[in-house]
């Protein structure tokens, strides 16, 4: 399954403040936004607004479009390496789809 682009956002995001050496609590000041929402939108669990993810940025000193930018180029790498775990069925290969069986409704 691809991952949500909610939660690719939060990696990046939560990257570049852990790499900053930052807390939870520093960014969600700087960019006056909740601890646990920051928390949340970190963990995928929220999506941002777009007026939340520059408030963020900004917080982090980071571009908005290095972070969305970091966040496609994420997600391209997760889509390949599903696509490399997905069985393809060449034409050769035969597929043997069971008959449907109605059942009696009691």
């Amino acid at each position: 399954m691809t991952a949500l682009l909610r939660e690719v956002i939060g990696d990046v995001l939560r990257n570049a403040r852990t790499d900053q050496g930052r807390t939870l609590r520093e960014v969600s000041d700087s960019a006056r936004v909740s601890l646990g929402y920051l928390s949340e939108v970190e963990r995928g669990r929220k999506e941002a607004s777009s007026e939340l993810l520059n408030a963020i940025c900004d917080a982090l000193d980071v571009p908005l479009s290095r972070v969305l930018s970091d966040a496609g180029e994420s997600m391209a790498r997760r889509e390949a390496a599903a696509d490399v775990n997905v069985a393809h069925i060449d034409a050769a290969t035969k597929v043997v789809i069971p008959q449907v069986v109605s059942m009696a409704v009691a």
